[in-house]
């Protein structure tokens, strides 16, 4: 599960979607493991991951079913890292959790560290009006053409 900015020591609402989603992930039995990923920024007390597996446990995920990545500050470096923690596991299927305005670059950077991915984006989006999307959307289209370059 890709990580997102954290509020104090809570997810924020972004980043709570997508934690409900990989709960509900669990709970289903589609996922038997949690990563949290997400490191620290410098106005935070925790890590993206140490607040999301606070947040999952209180929503009753077993600390055994959580696994943390807490060194990364973006997409491609949350994909890198969790290849670290995941080992070969990565080479079984997963399910990347991200919001939908976000999964086609997640998407392309997880098959580009040799993931064996499938998307799950969480069922519903914070960026809802247009006044939202399309910084959101025009950040996406300029980080996904950054990972093409950079695939060159």
């Amino acid at each position: 599960m890709l990580g997102a900015a954290v509020i104090g020591t809570k997810p924020s609402p972004v980043y709570a979607a997508r934690i409900d989603h990989a709960v509900d992930l669990y709970r289903q039995g589609r996922v038997q493991n949690i990563l949290l990923t997400g490191g620290r920024s410098p106005e935070d007390t925790l890590t993206e991951a140490a607040s999301g597996a606070a947040y999952a446990m209180a929503k009753g995920v077993p600390e055994t079913a959580i696994l943390q990545e807490d060194r990364s500050r973006t997409t491609r470096e949350n994909l890198a890292n969790a290849r670290e923690v995941l080992g070969q596991a990565r080479l079984q299927p997963v399910l990347i959790v991200s919001d939908p305005l976000h999964m086609r670059r997640a998407m392309a950077m997880a098959a580009s560290e040799d993931f064996d991915a499938q998307a799950s984006p969480t069922p519903t989006t914070r960026y809802r009006s247009l006044a939202t999307q399309a910084p959101f959307l025009a950040r996406e289209v300029w980080f996904m053409h950054v990972h093409w370059l950079a695939a060159i």
